[in-house]
């Protein structure tokens, strides 16, 4: 009897482990191999590729590319290779865009080997220069460059800055479909998106989710 109530708080001890570890494990699955953990961007990714689907986007733009690939989906997210999938599935047509050579490179390794090079280019450029310089409409606009600090405000105010004007830059090739989503926004400081966010709002975008990312649509389109 003593031993079936050791059992019995073994295996009740188990379920309560395993239960807590799955709880914590937010795939996106089975877009992408359920081993794949996106955490704090599960939710906002996969609500963003729901809107892809129903507003059958053509056009991505990433700005601070997926240095890592899926190597980092709990940490960065792993967005160029999320998005560029969906991208091949669907003929459409991707950009990310990043200043670093080096994650310019892991990006390309990361591409390449998921076989999305017809559909996802990786691009060595100011994205300030090639938003400006960009001739398409926009689909969707991934901001996620100028890498942020939890403590540093000098440069949390660059950040912030650098992003309103990726998106002024971008602003004109936008359109009535187009979905925005922001990364890094829930940190200290007000994150990424602060003051970009704070301007689209004035400029007729409504905020659909506000967590660790911020994802935005214009106000009144269908969701």
């Amino acid at each position: 009897m003593i031993l079936y109530y050791i059992l019995g708080a073994l295996a009740l001890a188990l379920l309560i482990h395993f239960g807590i570890k799955f709880s914590k494990h937010k795939s996106l699955y089975p877009f992408m191999p359920f081993k794949y953990n996106f955490r704090r961007r599960r939710n906002t990714f996969k609500k963003t590729l729901e809107l892809l689907d129903k507003r059958k986007s053509k056009i991505i733009v990433e700005t601070g590319t997926s240095r890592k690939g899926l190597e980092a989906t709990r940490g960065d997210g792993a967005a160029t290779i999320v998005f560029g999938k969906w991208a091949k599935q669907n003929d459409a047509k991707m950009y990310s865009v990043d200043i670093s050579e080096d994650s310019v490179k892991g990006s390309q390794y990361a591409v390449t080997e998921q076989g999305l090079d017809k559909n996802v280019s990786v691009l060595l450029q100011d994205a300030l220069v090639f938003l400006a310089e960009f001739d398409q409409k926009i689909d969707l606009l991934y901001l996620d460059s100028y890498d942020y600090s939890r403590t540093d405000v000098e440069i949390q105010q660059k950040s912030q800055e650098h992003h309103l004007k990726e998106f002024q830059l971008a602003e004109d090739k936008l359109h009535e479909q187009t979905i925005v989503l922001i990364d890094d926004c829930g940190l200290p400081g007000g994150g990424k998106g602060k003051l970009v966010v704070e301007y689209m709002i004035e400029k007729g975008w409504e905020v659909l989710i506000d967590t660790y990312q911020i994802l935005l649509i214009k106000k009144g389109t269908s969701v």
